[in-house]
C-alpha cells in the first residue's frame, strides 16, 4: 500500500516537473521571438531615420523627382505606423520597392553620385538593408521553431491551456519588394 502510494506520488511529481519544463520551454521560445522582433524593429527604425536624410541630400540634385520623394515619405510613415508583423512586412516591402525605384531614377545625376554625403548615406542604407534581411531571417527561424514547439503533441495541449499563440513570419508579400533595394548609384 505504501509502495503504491509512493509510486503514484512519484509519477505525479514527475508529471508536474514535465509540465513545468514544457511550459518554461515555451516561455523561453516566446521571449526569444519577442527579442528577435525587437532586433528587426531597431533596424527598421534606423532605416526610417536614414530616409529623410537621403531624401534631403538628393532633393538638391533631383528637383523633378518630387513624386518619388512623396511616395517614399508616405511609405515610410505607413511603415512606422504599422503594428503587426504582417503590416510591417507589407509596408516595408512597399518602402523597399520605392527605394529601388529611386535608385533607377537617380542614374541621371552624375554629380549626386560623387557627393560624399550621399555616398555615406547610401552606404548606411545598404548596410541597414543587409541588417534587416539578416534580422528577418533569424526572426523567421525562431518563429518557426516556436510555432513548431507549440503545435506538436503533447505541447499543443499545454500551449492551448496557457494561451500560447502562433506567431506570424516576417514575409515580403510583393514580388518587387522581395528584391532588396540596390542603392549603389
Amino acid at each position: 500500500m505504501l509502495t503504491t502510494l509512493l509510486i503514484i506520488l512519484g509519477i505525479i511529481v514527475l508529471l508536474v516537473i514535465w509540465i513545468i519544463a514544457i511550459y518554461n520551454g515555451m516561455v523561453k521560445m516566446r521571449n526569444t521571438v519577442d527579442k528577435e522582433w525587437r532586433n528587426i524593429d531597431v533596424q527598421l527604425e534606423r532605416r526610417y531615420d536614414l530616409i529623410p536624410n537621403l531624401i534631403e541630400t538628393v532633393k538638391g540634385y533631383a528637383k523633378h523627382e518630387q513624386e518619388t520623394f512623396a511616395r517614399i515619405t508616405e511609405y515610410r510613415s505607413a511603415a512606422m505606423g504599422a503594428k503587426t508583423v504582417s503590416e510591417k512586412a507589407a509596408t516595408n516591402g512597399q518602402l523597399s520597392s520605392a527605394l529601388s525605384g529611386l535608385r533607377v531614377q537617380l542614374e541621371a545625376y552624375p554629380d549626386l553620385k560623387a557627393n560624399t554625403n550621399f555616398l555615406n548615406l547610401q552606404e548606411e542604407l545598404a548596410s541597414t538593408e543587409n541588417k534587416i534581411s539578416f534580422s528577418r531571417s533569424i526572426y523567421n527561424e525562431v518563429v518557426t521553431n516556436y510555432n513548431n514547439k507549440i503545435q506538436i503533441f503533447p505541447n499543443n495541449i499545454f500551449a492551448g491551456m496557457f494561451n500560447f499563440k502562433n506567431r506570424d513570419l516576417f514575409e515580403i508579400s510583393t514580388q518587387e519588394a522581395k528584391s532588396a533595394p540596390k542603392v549603389s548609384f
